[in-house]
C-alpha cells in the first residue's frame, strides 16, 4: 500500500491506523500531544497483542506492523501521503480547521478522506482547495473487527476518487459500500433512530435498559442490544448525531430523547466514562 496518514489518535484513528499499517502501508500518525499519541500507540499494540494470542497475527508481523507507524504531533508529517483519514472530535468547527491544515499541509495528488460518522462531506470539501479529492470513509467501531466502510460521495467528489478510496478499503480487508452525502448518511440515519426510541423506552418506564437490550439481542437477533451499543458509540456521539439528523432533515422522528440530553449534561456517556445506560465500573 502506498504511504498514508491518520489525524486522531483516538478510538477511530488509532483504530484506522492499526488497519493500515496491518496491511503494510507505512503511516504518519498525527495528533495534538505526545500523551494522546501514546495512548493510541498503547491501544495499538494491545489489540495486535490480542490478535497474536487469537493467532490472527504471527509475533513478527505484529511488531513489523507497529514498526510502519510513525506518531508525530506536527500536521506537516502527513506531506508525503497519498491518503490522509481525519478521525478527530465530530465537531463541525474542528473538522473544517483540520481540513484546512490537512489541505495546506497534502501533496497536490493526495486524497483526504474523513470519519465522520455524520457532518456533509460537501461541507467540508468545501474547507479545502480540492473538493473532488475529498471524500467520506465511514469505519465501523471496532475497527480492526468491523468489515464495513462506508464510502461517502460529496457533491464535487470525482470518480477516480470514489474508486481509489474503494480499492483501499478492499486493500484494509474491508468492504466499501457507497452512499450519497445526506445526514447520517445510511449506518446513523437507520441506528440513531433505533437507539434514540430505546432511551424514550427506558425514560417512559417501559422497560429498563438490560430489559430493552435482551428483546433486542433474543427477540430480533441483534448481537448487541441498542442501549449497550449507544454506550459503546459515546452517549454524546449518539445525541450529536440525533442532533445532525434533526436539523438536516427537520423531522421530529429524530428529536433527541430528554433522558439522553440528561445523561450526557450529567456526565454518563457510557463505556469510556464507566456508567451510561450499563454499569461499566
Amino acid at each position: 500500500m502506498k504511504p498514508a496518514a491518520v489525524v486522531g489518535a483516538g478510538t477511530m484513528g488509532n483504530g484506522i491506523a492499526h488497519v493500515m499499517a496491518q496491511a503494510g502501508a507505512e503511516v504518519q500518525l498525527v495528533d495534538l500531544s505526545s500523551e494522546l499519541l501514546d495512548r493510541g500507540m498503547a491501544t495499538i499494540a494491545k489489540n495486535m497483542e490480542r490478535q497474536v494470542k487469537k493467532a490472527r497475527m504471527t509475533a513478527e508481523q505484529r511488531d513489523a506492523s507497529l514498526a510502519r507507524i510513525h506518531p508525530s504531533t506536527d500536521i506537516g508529517a502527513v506531506g508525503g501521503a497519498a491518503l490522509i483519514v481525519e478521525a478527530v472530535t465530530e465537531t463541525p468547527e474542528v473538522k473544517f480547521e483540520v481540513f484546512g491544515a490537512i489541505d495546506a499541509a497534502a501533496e497536490n495528488g493526495a486524497i483526504l478522506a474523513t470519519n465522520t460518522s455524520s457532518i456533509s462531506i460537501t461541507e467540508i470539501a468545501a474547507a479545502t482547495g480540492r473538493p473532488e479529492r475529498v471524500i467520506g470513509m465511514h469505519f465501523m467501531n471496532p475497527v480492526p473487527m468491523m468489515p464495513l466502510v462506508e464510502i461517502i460521495r460529496g457533491l464535487q467528489t470525482s470518480d477516480e476518487t470514489v474508486a481509489t478510496v474503494a480499492e483501499t478499503a478492499k486493500a484494509l480487508g474491508k468492504t466499501p459500500v457507497e452512499v450519497n452525502d445526506y445526514p447520517g448518511f445510511v449506518s446513523n440515519r437507520v441506528i440513531m433512530p433505533m437507539i434514540n426510541e430505546a432511551c424514550f423506552c427506558v425514560m417512559e418506564g417501559v422497560a429498563e435498559p438490560e430489559a430493552v437490550d435482551d428483546v433486542m439481542k433474543l427477540g430480533m437477533n441483534h448481537p448487541m442490544g441498542p442501549l449497550a451499543l449507544a454506550d459503546l458509540i459515546g452517549l454524546d456521539v449518539c445525541l450529536h448525531i440525533l442532533n445532525v439528523l434533526h436539523e438536516g432533515l427537520g423531522d421530529d422522528k429524530y428529536r433527541p430523547c430528554p433522558l439522553l440530553r440528561k445523561m450526557v449534561a450529567a456526565g454518563r456517556l457510557g463505556r469510556k466514562s464507566g456508567r451510561g445506560f450499563h454499569d461499566y465500573s
